[in-house]
């Protein structure tokens, strides 16, 4: 009886982690495809850049909301109204791009075939070899919070080498963070797919922009 109770409760674990899993990635291709849209309608209409302080308040605004509404149909609301800002937000960027450099068109495309290689790669190997990576979980923390502050003082001061470096720190954090946050879904450490949705959106969204940085750095034509 006792081990009937074991291999039941065992298979409800994994269903339900199944079940996370499989949310979490059809959420996240359905923010992804809505951010490249208003990214896009960003482009077309030529919007400018809202500025840094713009970008934090309705960045750290919309996750609190998505993160407090977690639990509920309206979480799914406001996750999409973040990844769309987001996109909002990516869309000037991509502009510049496009009009500073006479490859720009390649550059993006570069970066989001990086982009999209370093995440199929990453989510594979931790779903393949079901390695736990919660280890990581303060140093992702602290990496991020250093990069963060070095980002901003790099914008600040306007450092570009520093800058630079910020880029390429993203990169391994962002990397990091998909291990982390894949292997917390296999592990039953996340439970909630939508913010395991977010998670992974914004190391996504982080990794294509540093790529895309440093890709104009060393690959611009200009």
């Amino acid at each position: 009886m006792r081990l009937s109770t074991a291999t039941t409760r065992s298979e409800a674990g994994v269903l339900a982690t199944n079940k996370v899993l499989r949310n979490t990635y059809l959420l996240l291709a359905m923010t992804l495809l809505f951010s490249a849209a208003t990214a896009g309608l960003s482009m077309a209409l030529n919007l400018p850049h809202p500025g840094m302080i713009v970008s934090m308040v309705g960045y750290f605004g919309l996750l609190f909301l998505t993160t407090r509404f977690s639990n509920s149909a309206w979480g799914l609301l406001w996750v999409f109204a973040l990844t769309g800002f987001m996109g909002m937000t990516l869309g000037p960027i991509l502009n510049m791009y496009l009009h500073a450099f006479s490859n720009g068109h390649q550059l993006i495309m570069t970066a989001l075939g990086g982009t999209g290689v370093i995440f199929l790669g990453l989510s594979g190997y931790a779903l393949t070899t079901r390695k736990d990576f919660s280890f990581m979980a303060g140093f992702l923390m602290v990496g991020v919070l250093v990069a963060f502050f070095a980002g901003l003082a790099a914008v600040l001061f306007s450092v570009p080498a520093l800058s630079l470096a910020v880029s390429a720190m993203f990169i391994l954090l962002m990397s990091g963070m998909i291990l982390f946050q894949t292997s917390e879904i296999i592990h039953g450490g996340e439970t909630n797919y939508i913010l395991a949705t977010v998670s992974l959106y914004v190391s996504i969204y982080n990794l294509f922009v540093s790529l895309l940085q440093i890709l104009g750095v060393f690959g611009g034509d200009d």
